[in-house]
């Protein structure tokens, strides 16, 4: 599947929000908790969150990124700059797993300094991209219910 990678606008805010839902859906079933991914509020709470995140202009040195395909959003990235950069999430739909669009995504919001980012102990698809892409756990764990490990490069 063809797919192209730009900069995020306002305008795109609605339609990262349905890919944020939707990836989660997909991917974090029986992970997280299904009255958390079912909540109809869900999708209006990332679509407040991506509105917000892409209006605000104290985020405007975070990098956001989506990918698109056949004229649709079908994944998205976000960084915030720091010492180390913060991978604050990347998420693509099953949809464009395996096209290249992940590293893709990952190009466009880090650069090659070392960077720090959080991913669900039991995701091991996401664990593996990671790992492909230079990081590696560095021991430190948060979470309860999810744990989540922190990966570094």
């Amino acid at each position: 599947m063809p797919f192209s990678v730009r900069s995020a606008s306002l305008d795109d805010a609605e339609a990262m929000a349905l890919v944020h839902v939707g990836s989660w859906r997909e991917t974090y079933r029986g992970v997280v908790r299904d009255e958390v991914l079912d909540d109809p509020a869900m999708l209006e709470r990332r679509i407040a969150f991506w509105r917000g995140t892409l209006a605000d202009p104290a985020r405007a040195a975070s990098r956001v990124a989506v990918a698109e395909s056949d004229g649709r959003i079908r994944g998205i990235a976000m960084a915030r700059p720091g010492r180390p950069q913060q991978l604050h999430l990347l998420y693509a739909l099953r949809e464009l797993h395996g096209t290249g669009a992940g590293g893709a995504l990952l190009e466009a919001v880090l650069d090659p300094s070392p960077a720090e980012l959080w991913v669900a102990e039991r995701n091991p698809r996401a664990r593996a991209f990671y790992a492909k892409h230079g990081f590696a756990a560095d021991g430190v764990s948060r979470g309860d219910e999810t744990i989540e490990i922190r990966l570094a490069r």
